[in-house]
């Protein structure tokens, strides 16, 4: 363990980052809280040899006993897999969850802050979290975008999730600073969707163009910030945009009438989306996560 970091690497990730070998940070909370059991484990394998099918080392984040780890072995992911106490944690949780000795999977924000401070550079992952609809009323935003305001990592992802307020999300990153960059396309991703319709102001078309975008970064030094590389879903693998449509009004609607608020309206609708378009939700869901896992 690391006495500046409070983090342990597991050996194969050390060596890789000793040797200037490419390794790809993963989250865990979509294998312990995203994805129905089993298939969850048999997710979190495929996505880790994705990561080593394209040349670089897979680094799945997770907290077991109340110590921060980057990299799990077999055994481990298994836990994160099956183990249904394991809390969801954010960053702002890790403090509490490593004095507690608790277990959690991470989200995008505790995942890019542990990746980072363990010295990764790519995190890849399905969507990001953004500012919720009716902001207005709540000011509800996901904690993924302070953070990632303050992380010098590059988030390969599938755009932010279609039931948030894409717009208002993307103009949220541009006053954080954080840069956006589609990947083959001009339109911003929407996760189930291959395109949330908004545009992207710049377009990246290969790693080798990420990299550069990387080191120009580094060389000019200013504030840490994310990049994000938004890497749509194929279309042929998307869930149907009119399905989408009509599913998530009847969703909202339903949220509206059952005053679900807050934290809980995210999961109650991707939840919702599953049961309601006969898990072609769920299909789409994973076809956004193997994309970036596959770009890195």
């Amino acid at each position: 363990m690391s006495s500046r970091t409070a983090v342990v690497v597991s050996d194969e990730v050390w060596e890789a980052l000793a040797a200037r070998r490419p390794v790809v940070a993963l989250e865990s909370t979509i294998i312990a809280h995203g994805l129905p059991r089993p298939r969850n484990l048999a997710v979190a394998g495929e996505l880790e040899a994705l990561v080593r099918a394209g040349g670089a080392v897979p680094a799945t984040v997770a907290v077991l006993d109340g110590v921060p780890r980057v990299g799990l072995d077999a055994a481990q992911l298994e836990r994160v897999a099956t183990d249904r106490s394991l809390r969801k944690l954010g960053h702002r949780d890790l403090p509490l969850a490593v004095a507690a000795g608790t277990c959690g999977a991470t989200t995008v924000s505790a995942t890019a802050f542990l990746a980072a401070r363990a010295g990764l550079r790519v995190f890849a992952t399905g969507g990001l979290g953004g500012v919720h609809r009716e902001w207005v009323r709540g000011q509800d935003e996901s904690a993924d975008l302070r953070l990632l305001a303050r992380t010098r990592i590059t988030v390969v992802c599938a755009g932010v999730k279609s039931i948030l307020d894409v717009p208002a999300t993307l103009e949220r990153l541009e006053t954080l600073g954080v840069g956006v960059a589609g990947y083959g396309t001009d339109r911003f991703p929407g996760f189930y969707l291959a395109s949330s319709g908004e545009p992207v102001d710049w377009t990246v078309g290969s790693p080798e163009e990420v990299a550069a975008v990387m080191r120009a970064g580094d060389a000019l030094g200013g504030p840490d910030a994310a990049l994000v590389v938004a890497n749509p879903v194929p279309e042929g693998e998307q869930l149907d945009p009119a399905l989408h449509d009509r599913v998530l009004a009847q969703g909202l609607a339903e949220c509206r009438e059952r005053g679900i608020a807050g934290q809980a309206v995210t999961p109650f609708l991707l939840e919702y989306l599953v049961r309601h378009t006969d898990g072609a939700a769920l299909e789409a869901n994973l076809a956004a996560v193997r994309g970036p896992v596959r770009v890195p």
